[in-house]
C-alpha cells in the first residue's frame, strides 16, 4: 500500500511531525521532510512533489489554528492565496525548462539576510509598525513571486513571506506568521497539482505524513501564539541559517 517499508514510513511520519511544528512557527519544515525522503530513496523531484503533498496540510492546519486565534482573517487572505496558487503553479510547470543554478546560488545568501534582518533589527516584536509597502502593491509582487518559487524549489519560502510581511507590510511577528500560512497552504497546494503532472509523487505515504503534519502543526501553533516572537524569532533565525548551510553543504 505504502510506497516504502514500515520502518522508513516511521522515520518519514517522525519527520513530518517535526517539520509541522516548526513550521506552523517559523517556517522551514521542508528543511526537514526533504532530506528524509531523499534518505528513503526518492529522487529529488519526488521528493519536492511528495513534500508538498504533506506540506500542504500543515500549512492548512496552522492557517486554522491562527485564524481561531483572532491573528488572521482567512476570507480577506483568499485573493492574494489565489494569486500564490497560480504563481506555484506556474513555478512547479517550469522546473524543467527554467535554468535554477543561479537561484540555488542566490539561496543561502538570501536565507541569511533573512536571519540577519530578524536577529539584528531592533524592535522587531509582536506589535505592528509603520508600513512601507501597501497590502495591494505586497499582493502584486511579493506574494507572487514568493509562490512562484515555492513552486520552482520551494526551500525558505516561508521565511521570504515572514521577511515581506515583517519589513515591507510592518506587521508584528506573530500577526505576519499568521499570515503566511494560508499563502503557504496555497502555494503548496499549487505545486503539488502541477508536480501531478510532471513527476511522480509518493501519494499515500505524503497523506500518510501530512496527518503527522496537522499533529504538529496544530501543537507548534498554538505554542507561538501563547510565546509569540520571543520563540518566532529565534526559531526563525536558526532554520533560515541551518537552510542556508544546508544549501552551501550541497553545493561544496
Amino acid at each position: 500500500m505504502f510506497e516504502v517499508s514500515t520502518e522508513i514510513l516511521l522515520l518519514l511520519l517522525g519527520a513530518a511531525f517535526a517539520a509541522g511544528f516548526v513550521d506552523a512557527i517559523a517556517g522551514g519544515g521542508g528543511l526537514i521532510t526533504v532530506p528524509v525522503l531523499l534518505l528513503s530513496g526518492a529522487n529529488p523531484v519526488t521528493a519536492l512533489a511528495t513534500n508538498k503533498i504533506q506540506g500542504l496540510f500543515g500549512a492548512g492546519t496552522a492557517a486554522l489554528t491562527y485564524a481561531k486565534g483572532g491573528h488572521v482573517d482567512l476570507k480577506a487572505q483568499i485573493l492574494p492565496a489565489t494569486i500564490a496558487f497560480a504563481a506555484s503553479v506556474a513555478g512547479a510547470l517550469l522546473i524543467s525548462v527554467l535554468p535554477t543554478d543561479f537561484i540555488r546560488l542566490l539561496l543561502p545568501i538570501l536565507l541569511i539576510a533573512v536571519a540577519l534582518y530578524f536577529g539584528l533589527s531592533k524592535g522587531l516584536n509582536d506589535q505592528d509598525r509603520a508600513r512601507r509597502m501597501s497590502p495591494m502593491v505586497l499582493m502584486a509582487t511579493m506574494v507572487p513571486l514568493v509562490g512562484f518559487y515555492d513552486g520552482l524549489l520551494g526551500p525558505g519560502a516561508g521565511s521570504f513571506y515572514m521577511l515581506a510581511f515583517v519589513g515591507l507590510a510592518g506587521y508584528g511577528v506573530l500577526k505576519a506568521t499568521a499570515h503566511t500560512k494560508l499563502l503557504n497552504f496555497a502555494s503548496n497546494v499549487g505545486g503539488m497539482l502541477a508536480f501531478a503532472f510532471v513527476a511522480s509523487p509518493w501519494w499515500i505515504t505524503g497523506i500518510a505524513m501530512g496527518l503527522a503534519q496537522i499533529l504538529g502543526a496544530r501543537l507548534g501553533a498554538s505554542l507561538a501564539q501563547k510565546v509569540g516572537s520571543r520563540l518566532i524569532k529565534p526559531l526563525l533565525i536558526t532554520t533560515s541559517l541551518a537552510l542556508a548551510l544546508k544549501l552551501l553543504w550541497d553545493m561544496l
